[in-house]
């Protein structure tokens, strides 16, 4: 517990750990203070360093180390416990990581290591050995490991070996063993060997950090050597390729000596607030600005070793590395060492890095070369004479995007490339930056509106916050930072649809955004990018119409039948929607006068030529059905003059076609597209015109082919009113018969499903009239017809191999139910009568209280809506108590989808005479389901409620009970359930309260009924619940019993082992519990029997038997009837 404790608080602390100085010396104090206590025992110290590891991983080693203490009369306590550990036991590896940092500070006691050796001898009479030896002796054991230990041995190494002593007389040979061991573990595969050869890297890598130069330059170029001969660049372990950037590294900076490039360029001033001022620039000069002379050295002062060019090499090599933290310590390395070479040199490395900005370069590539310039930059090695050619290789990379198979890459360059933008304004005075101010700002804006990823989005609006604080020259910065912020960001349709349309309102951004996204995001890999990028385009058509006229869709309408799949659906939405919003923004004129004949003609060849080109087939074909649907639609909404042309009947023809489609979002694409066709090109008065779609539509119906139902559906009810009228009888005539299940539509659920949805909207269009002769409204007899229909559709319970697909059906009855009865309401509320209002909430708390979480929602959420509707629902049965049930402020803020809830709250309603059928047969589907979360809420609701019942209200329970047994025999989906709820009931004895004659009742109903049910029933599961109410009806008396014995012994006899085994198991559970062995002197041999024997054994082997056991139950063995000829 205090474990768990401590651990939650240092996660507090991950974000901030600097917060925990303050309190690091008590807690180091009070957690070593229990580790150097050798009275504890070894459990005790173990969990205080575990803490202390705690502790560590939050703040950090390097901090961590300095409080510890690290006196000489530490170092043999803490050497002597490090030796006592067991470097294989993987319970206490974080007592060994702490004992090895603290050893790593205490070894740096300013004294001789040799003063500290003691004569004494030990126990085997021989001479306790240096301690110098025993440290690195201990310290090369755990370099070898598997665990964390090998990270602190490895500092504590590298640490020790610059002590003067230390170095003089071990130095050479720790490089030897070093040598041995790295040539040895190269040339073996073995994870010991693997483990060996990092922590050697590590040592060494730590060793060159540490190490004065002239006391390791000595080895370098041996190390060198055989590292190259190792081809650490070839191995698959991105660790040891990191460590073998590092050490390069280091060896570049010690055969360097160490200086200030005095060509380096410095930034005279980093003040923000300078920054902001108003003459920031005016008040600069050029003397603090560019490369100040820091010393006065010479290129002859530089001595450049052969090495170094090998070492170079393979640091651009690391660039190009497959592992991102390769790539980012060779990035580093390059920073370092191009800081001590003279200045041509440090040029030629710059054009190395810039080559690796190419098109056959991997993004693996890209990603090293940012961030390489980003050290660069950031070390005032990038001289401000190359930021001409840096410049735009970095607004490349800002857009970096490759695509490979159905995803790309390259998210992390453009990350890399926001860091490389940061780091530029911290580097470069203002007055450096001001050519490339527009460039860099436009694309940051664009990348932190409009890309993909959500990390790459607030890379770039931190940097493009940075640049405006450091450079205060970035046009409009704090309006658009203070908007376009990092939280902003994070929410991409909000990226593309508000914060751009924001953004594009500073006339230095609006071209560069919309040539942004016409020119790139419009074929962006994404379908999704795409349709955002249409939509945002809509947006920003406002604020430059001229230009989307000028270029935008001259320059998109032609890709719309180009080659790219991507291009051409993308570029088909984009001039959909800037049309739409040219017709919205200049509405005093029309399409032709806005966009030409020329622009006109070609939107009227579009889909012809997709037709002609048989685009709209094969791969892609389904985009660009969708795609050309929302084009259609667009078009019709922008009211373009085809009237009366032949395009009219293409695109008829291409709408109806995409009804047929077999995906069921290319029906919806074309099903959103003609309400806005249907009323531009059909409202002309050609009556004949729409009779022929409504009859085409209608005949549909009758199609065997499912999607096809589904498509015509779908088209009816998004048909305008004026082409329902007259029509409107054969149009919910034609859904309702649509609905019926026959012989080979049965298991069409989802024809259904749109049927029920399209006459939602059907009357939803045409709206009710109690009057109206039923041609153009809804009238009384049509209203409750589609009742009818809405509350048949409510008894769907189709499955198939998806499960209960009916549930679709319900659920569109359910919000369908909702919206006719508010349309009644506000028209005649004289239609709902009693009867119907109570069919209608009944079937409701039916729903609300059965097995699918989202159809219990909502059933839920409509009976509330019901309810509490304004106007009232007249003739609501039970108003008062469901009002108190459900009070209103409680049920809007129910998440219905959760059964912890939602079932104790309609299980109350079993007290309630109208809804108890209703809501025990939902329950009965609950409470005996197969889902253990289900079944346990929806259970302990209805044993919660039945407890607190007196007798008279469990008899009226229980004939309730056997009345949905008995209406619902031979139906799977309630018997089974049902078997289940009463075998739960019976074994939590509900019952006991009952009187003799109330429990004869209820026992000799439900074994009647079960025996009826399961006759000639050939499905297991329903015979072994079955089995299971019998052996809970065992614990009755008389003739109940009888029955019940009868039936398990011909369980026993099954032809289905399973059932025989689970019978078997059972009873003698029921035999336990429910005989009393001392009154029965035949039941020890009875459950000797049931447990011994195999019932899963060949019938004709356990039938003696189960005779023998009817003979000790005193009844008469079942006999098997002869099959009848």
């Amino acid at each position: 517990m205090a474990q768990e404790r401590l651990l939650f608080i240092m996660d507090e602390y991950q974000e901030q750990p600097h917060l925990l100085d303050p309190h690091l010396e008590l807690l180091l104090t009070q957690l070593l203070s229990i580790a150097r206590d050798t009275n504890n025992p070894p459990g005790v110290i173990h969990e205080a360093f575990k803490y202390l590891y705690y502790v560590t991983k939050v703040r950090g080693y390097k901090i961590i180390v300095r409080y510890m203490p690290h006196e000489v009369a530490d170092l043999e306590p803490v050497l002597e416990l490090l030796t006592k550990q067991d470097p294989q036991d993987v319970e206490t590896w974080e007592t060994r990581y702490m004992l090895l940092i603290w050893l790593s500070i205490v070894v740096m006691i300013p004294f001789d290591m040799v003063k500290l050796d003691s004569n004494a001898r030990l126990e085997s009479g021989d001479t306790r050995r240096p301690i110098m030896d025993r440290i690195l002796d201990t310290a090369k054991v755990y370099l070898c490991v598997q665990d964390k230990s090998l990270d602190a041995a490895a500092y504590l190494v590298s640490r020790f070996m610059t002590r003067p002593d230390v170095k003089n007389k071990k130095m050479a040979e720790f490089i030897d063993w070093a040598l041995t061991t790295l040539h040895k573990a190269n040339n073996s595969p073995t994870i010991m060997d693997m483990s060996s050869l990092c922590g050697v890297l590590m040592t060494v890598a730590g060793l060159y950090k540490h190490g004065k130069r002239d006391d390791i330059i000595t080895y370098a170029p041996v190390i060198f050597e055989k590292l190259q001969a190792c081809h650490m660049e070839n191995s698959p372990n991105s660790v040891l390729r990191k460590y073998a950037i590092k050490i390069t590294q280091r060896f570049g900076l010690t055969f360097l000596k160490a200086k200030v490039a005095a060509w380096r360029y410095q930034r005279g001033n980093r003040s923000l607030a300078e920054n902001l001022s108003q003459n920031a620039l005016s008040t600069k000069t050029s003397a603090n600005l560019v490369h100040e002379q820091i010393e006065a050295d010479t290129d002859e002062d530089y001595d450049i070793p052969d090495e170094m060019e090998d070492i170079i090499e393979t640091l651009l090599d690391g660039l190009k590395d497959k592992s991102t933290i390769v790539r980012w310590s060779a990035a580093k390395g390059i920073g370092r060492v191009t800081g001590r070479l003279p200045k041509e040199l440090a040029d030629e490395v710059v054009g190395s890095v810039l080559e690796l900005f190419t098109k056959q370069e991997s993004d693996a590539a890209w990603h090293g070369g940012c961030l390489t310039l980003a050290e660069l930059g950031r070390r005032g090695l990038l001289l401000p004479e190359r930021l001409a050619e840096v410049v735009p290789v970095v607004i490349r990379a800002l857009h970096y995007d490759e695509k490979r198979g159905n995803f790309s890459i390259g998210a992390n360059v453009r990350d890399a490339a926001c860091y490389v933008c940061w780091a530029f304004a911290r580097a470069y005075d203002p007055q450096e930056m001001l050519a490339y101010v527009h460039q860099i700002s436009s694309a940051l804006v664009i990348v932190s509106l409009f890309d993909r990823e959500v990390n790459v989005r607030r890379a770039a609006s931190a940097a493009f916050q940075e640049n405006v604080g450091r450079q205060g020259s970035f046009p409009h910065g704090i309006d658009i930072l203070t908007t376009v912020d990092y939280f902003a960001v994070g929410n991409r349709n909000h990226c593309y649809l508000d914060l751009s349309v924001f953004v594009a309102k500073f006339a230095e951004y609006t071209q560069p955004i919309i040539d942004h996204l016409i020119e790139v995001k419009v074929s962006h890999w994404d379908i999704e990018m795409r349709e955002l990028t249409s939509k945002a385009l809509h947006n920003l058509t406002s604020l430059s119409m001229e230009y989307i006229l000028s270029k935008g869709i001259p320059s998109l309408l032609p890709e719309c039948t180009g080659i790219d799949l991507n291009l051409r659906h993308g570029s088909i939405l984009c001039v959909s929607e800037m049309v739409a919003a040219c017709a919205i923004c200049d509405s005093s004129r029309k399409l032709l006068d806005i966009l030409g004949s020329e622009g006109i003609e070609g939107l009227r060849q579009l889909v012809p030529k997709l037709t002609s080109t048989k685009l709209f087939r094969g791969l892609g074909g389904e985009l660009m059905r969708k795609a050309s649907c929302h084009f259609i639609s667009r078009l019709s909404e922008s009211h373009i003059p085809f009237q009366g042309q032949d395009i009219i009947g293409i695109w008829q023809e291409l709408l109806n076609d995409c009804l047929l489609h077999v995906q069921t979002d290319v029906q919806q694409a074309a099903k959103d597209a003609l309400p806005a066709f249907t009323t531009e090109f059909y409202n002309t008065g050609d009556k004949n015109a729409q009779a022929t779609i409504i009859e085409k539509y209608l005949q549909q119906l009758d199609c065997n082919v499912e999607t096809t139902r589904m498509g015509y559906s779908l088209a009816l009810g998004s048909l305008p009113a004026f082409m329902l009228y007259g029509k409107l009888d054969l149009v919910l005539q034609g859904l309702m018969k649509c609905m019926v299940p026959g012989e080979k539509t049965k298991q069409w659920a989802g024809a259904r499903r749109d049927a029920v949805r399209a006459i939602s909207s059907v009357c939803q269009t045409v709206g009710l009239d109690a009057k109206d002769d039923g041609k153009g409204c809804l009238n009384v007899n049509s209203a409750l017809q589609v009742y009818d229909c809405y509350l048949k559709a409510l008894t769907d319970y189709t499955l198939d191999s998806r499960g209960d697909v009916g549930a679709w059906i319900r659920e569109a009855s359910m919000n369908a139910l909702k919206e006719l009865t508010s349309l009644v309401i506000a028209y005649d509320a004289s239609i709902l009568t009693p009867t119907l209002v109570e069919t209608i909430f009944s079937s409701l708390v039916q729903q609300a209280c059965e097995k699918i979480d989202r159809t219990r929602a909502i059933a839920a959420e409509v009976f509330i809506a019901l309810l509490y509707h304004q106007p009232e629902v007249p003739h609501i049965p039970h108003h008062t108590q469901l009002c108190s049930a459900f009070p209103k402020s409680d049920a809007e803020k129910i998440n219905w989808l959760v059964p912890k809830v939602t079932f104790p709250m309609f299980t109350k309603l079993l007290s309630l005479e109208k809804y108890r059928y209703s809501v025990l047969l939902g329950l009965t589907v609950a409470v005996g389901g197969l889902t253990e979360s289900l079944v346990k809420h929806s259970g302990y609701s209805l044993i919660n409620y039945l407890n607190a019942q007196s007798s008279e209200a469990l008899q009226v329970f229980l004939k309730t009970v056997v009345e949905i047994f008995r209406d619902h025999l031979k139906v799977d989906r309630v018997i089974v359930p049902m078997l289940n709820m009463v075998n739960q009931l019976l074994t939590k004895g509900i019952f006991f309260s009952l009187s003799e004659e109330e429990s004869r009742y209820f026992s000799t109903e439900i074994v009647t009924l079960s025996k009826h049910e399961i006759a000639r029933s050939k499905n297991p599961q329903k015979v072994m619940a079955a089995a299971d109410v019998f052996c809970e009806l065992l614990q009755f008396q008389g003739d109940t019993k009888k029955k019940s014995l009868i039936q398990l012994m011909i369980f026993l006899c099954h032809p289905y082992p399973r059932v025989r085994k689970s019978t078997a198991d059972k009873l003698y559970e029921a035999l336990m519990t429910y005989s009393d062995p001392e009154e029965d002197e035949n039941m020890e041999d009875i459950l000797g029997k049931l447990s011994e024997t195999k019932w899963d054994d060949n019938v004709s082997v356990v039938r003696p038997i189960r005779n023998e056991l009817c003979h000790l139950l005193n009844i008469t063995p079942p006999v098997v009837k002869a099959k009848k000829n």
